[in-house]
C-alpha cells in the first residue's frame, strides 16, 4: 500500500488527503452538533417543564381543587388542558404522600408517584431524568404552598426522553442533510485545488519534484555561465553564482525590478524587455558579456525569460591581441609588396646599366625602412604593442591615412596590463582612421580638395609625473558636442550603424586600470584622451610592459 501510495502524483496525494480531512470534519461536526442539539432539547425540557409545574401550582385552581372532596374532578381536566397547550407528554399533581390526582392515563389516578419528591416537599423545585409509567421523562417537581406557606400538595411536569428523541432524529436528518452538502462541497473544492496542483506540478510525484530540485540546485551552481529568470513584469526570480559574480548582484537582487539592480542601460533592457534576443554583446564596469534571452510560454502565455550570460572579457583581449598580431602580418605583407616592387626596380636599372643609381635606390630604402622598424621597436619594449602600432601604419597607410607619433611623446617602462593597453590604443586609432578616412571623403565631395588637408591621425604617448597619457587626435568631421557623452556608449559609432563597440570597450578598459577617458574637439577633428594612473616603482613588477623614448615619425 505505501509503495502504490508513492507512485502517486502530488496532486492526487493532496487531494486524497483534503478529502479524509473535509470528510473528518464534517463527521466530526455532525458528531458534535448531534451531541450539543441533545444537549440543547434535554435543556429545553427541563426548563418547559420547571415553567409549567410552576405556574401549574401557583394557580389559584389548584389550591381550590385541594379543599374538595374528590379534587380529580377539577385537577383532571385542568391538567390535561394545560398539558396539551405547553406540549408536555404528562402534568401530575399529588398529595404529599405521592397519591396521583391527575395523570394523562386515568386509570393511574390514585396510584402512587414514581419519582424523586422529597427536594420538593422541602419546599424546593428541582428537575430530574426518571422511568415512570410513561417511561423515562424529563421532569420538574415543584410544591403548591397554600396561604401559610405550608406544602400542600406536589405538581409533576415533564417530557418523555422518546419524545425527545424524536424531535432529535427530526433535527438530525437536517443536520445530515447539511453535512453531507458540506462534504461535497469539500470534495468538490479538493478537486478544484488538486486539479491546479495537478497542472502546476506537470502530474509530477514528490521523489520525482525532490529529484529535480536537487538536479535544478547542482546545475545553477555548478554551471560558469551566468543564468537569471525574469517574470512578465521585469523582475529578477532567480539569479545563480556565475550571474551574481558577472554582474556584481546584491544578496537581495531576488524579487527586485531589473531597473533596480544597478545593470548599464542596454542590459537592463534587455532583461526587461520580454523578447528572445541571441548573443548581444554587452559591456559592464570591467566585463565584456554575450547575452542571450529565452522567452518562456505556456501555450501562448509568457511565463518569463531565461537570460544566459558568458564572459567574453578575456576573449575580446585576445581577439585584441590577435588583431594587433594580424596588424604585424599585414605590415609585413605589405613591405613585402613594396620590396618586390623595389626589388623590380633595382633590376630594372642594372639591366639598364645604371649600377650606381639601382645601389643608391636600393640602400635609401633599406634606411628608411629599418629606420622606421627600428623606432617603432626601439621605443615600445611590450612587443604586442609595437606590433599594433607597426600593423596600425600599416593599415593606416593603406587606406591614405599618415600615422604620426607627436614629437614630444616620450614612453618607458609602465607597469600595466599590455591586453588592456592594445584595447585601448587599438581601438581609439581604428576609431580616428576611420574618422580620418570620412572627413577625407566628405570634403572631396563638396569639391574642396584643393584646401584640403591630408588624411591625418596624430598619436601622443608620454608617462610623466604619475600618469601615463594617451591622446589621439583626427583630421576628420569632429564629433557634435551633443553627443560627447554617448560616445562610449555601446552601439554609438561614427558611422551611425548602431553597431559601435571599440570606443565602449576601450573606456571599459580605462576604467579597468582606474583611469578615465574623455572625447572632444581638437581644431579639426577630435580628440580622445586617456589617463592612466601608474603604480609605484617599488610595486612594478619584472614582466611589466614599458617603453623607450620616442621620436616624431610619419608612419608610411
Amino acid at each position: 500500500m505505501t509503495a502504490r501510495l508513492g507512485r502517486w502524483s502530488l496532486a492526487r496525494q493532496v487531494l486524497v488527503l483534503q478529502i479524509l480531512v473535509v470528510a473528518i470534519t464534517v463527521a466530526g461536526a455532525t458528531f458534535l452538533g448531534f451531541l450539543r442539539t441533545r444537549e440543547l432539547l434535554d435543556d429545553e425540557a427541563a426548563r418547559t417543564s420547571r415553567a409549567v409545574a410552576i405556574s401549574v401550582a401557583d394557580a389559584p385552581t389548584v389550591l381550590d381543587a385541594l379543599d374538595d372532596p374528590d379534587p380529580s374532578a377539577v385537577l383532571q381536566p385542568y391538567a390535561e388542558r394545560v398539558r396539551g397547550e405547553a406540549g408536555l407528554d404528562f402534568i401530575t399533581i399529588m398529595n404529599t404522600e405521592g397519591r396521583r390526582y391527575t395523570h394523562p392515563n386515568p386509570r393511574q389516578i390514585g396510584g402512587h408517584f414514581l419519582g424523586t419528591t422529597a427536594p420538593a416537599l422541602a419546599g424546593h423545585t428541582f428537575t430530574e431524568t426518571y422511568t415512570g409509567t410513561l417511561g423515562p421523562s424529563v421532569r420538574a417537581v415543584t410544591p403548591v404552598r397554600d396561604a401559610t406557606g405550608r406544602v400542600v400538595a406536589l405538581v409533576s411536569a415533564g417530557i418523555t426522553v422518546a419524545k425527545i428523541s424524536a424531535e432529535m432524529r427530526g433535527q438530525l436528518g437536517s443536520a445530515v442533510l447539511t453535512g453531507l452538502l458540506g462534504l461535497a462541497a469539500g470534495i468538490a473544492g479538493a478537486y478544484l485545488v488538486g486539479a491546479r496542483l495537478r497542472r502546476q506540478t506537470h502530474g509530477l510525484g514528490p521523489a520525482e519534484l525532490s529529484r529535480m530540485y536537487e538536479y535544478h540546485n547542482a546545475i545553477l551552481h555548478a554551471v560558469r555561465e551566468g543564468l537569471l529568470l525574469v517574470d512578465r513584469d521585469g523582475r529578477l526570480t532567480l539569479a545563480n553564482d556565475g550571474a551574481r559574480d558577472l554582474l556584481g548582484l546584491p544578496v537581495d537582487a531576488e524579487g527586485r525590478h531589473v531597473r533596480d539592480l544597478g545593470l548599464s542601460p542596454s542590459l537592463a533592457e534587455m532583461l526587461g524587455s520580454g523578447e528572445s534576443r541571441s548573443d548581444e554583446i554587452h559591456l559592464t564596469g570591467e566585463r565584456v558579456l554575450v547575452a542571450s534571452a529565452a522567452v518562456v510560454r505556456s501555450g501562448a502565455r509568457s511565463l518569463g525569460t531565461v537570460v544566459t550570460l558568458r564572459d567574453h572579457t578575456e576573449l575580446q583581449a585576445l581577439a585584441g591581441q590577435l588583431d594587433a598580431e594580424r596588424g604585424f602580418a599585414e605590415s609585413l605583407r605589405s613591405a613585402t609588396h613594396e620590396a618586390a616592387n623595389r626589388l623590380h626596380t633595382v633590376v630594372a636599372l642594372v639591366e639598364l646599366g645604371r649600377p650606381d643609381e639601382a645601389v643608391e635606390f636600393a640602400t635609401a630604402e633599406l634606411r628608411a625602412a629599418q629606420r622606421l622598424t627600428d623606432r617603432v621597436v626601439g621605443a615600445i619594449r611590450e612587443p604586442v604593442l609595437a606590433a599594433l602600432l607597426l600593423g596600425k601604419s600599416a593599415a593606416a597607410a593603406e587606406r591614405g591615412v599618415d600615422l604620426v607619433i607627436s614629437p614630444d611623446s616620450e614612453l618607458d617602462d609602465v607597469a600595466l596590463d599590455a591586453r588592456d593597453l592594445v584595447t585601448i590604443v587599438g581601438n581609439l586609432i581604428d576609431n580616428a582612421i576611420d574618422a580620418a578616412v570620412q572627413g577625407s571623403v566628405q570634403g572631396s565631395v563638396q569639391g574642396s580638395v584643393q584646401g584640403t588637408s591630408p588624411a591625418r591621425v596624430r598619436v601622443h604617448l608620454r608617462a610623466e609625473d604619475g600618469t601615463f597619457l594617451i591622446r589621439v587626435a583626427d583630421s576628420g568631421p569632429g564629433i557634435d558636442p551633443g553627443v560627447v557623452r554617448d560616445v562610449f556608449r555601446r552601439g554609438w559609432s561614427t558611422k551611425g550603424d548602431g553597431r559601435g563597440l571599440g570606443l565602449a570597450m576601450a573606456g571599459q578598459a580605462a576604467r579597468r586600470l582606474g583611469g578615465d577617458i574623455e572625447a572632444g574637439a581638437g581644431g579639426q577633428g577630435a580628440v580622445f584622451t586617456v589617463r592612466l594612473p601608474l603604480p609605484p616603482p617599488a610595486a612594478t613588477p619584472a614582466d611589466a610592459s614599458g617603453g623607450g623614448p620616442a621620436h616624431a615619425e610619419v608612419l608610411p
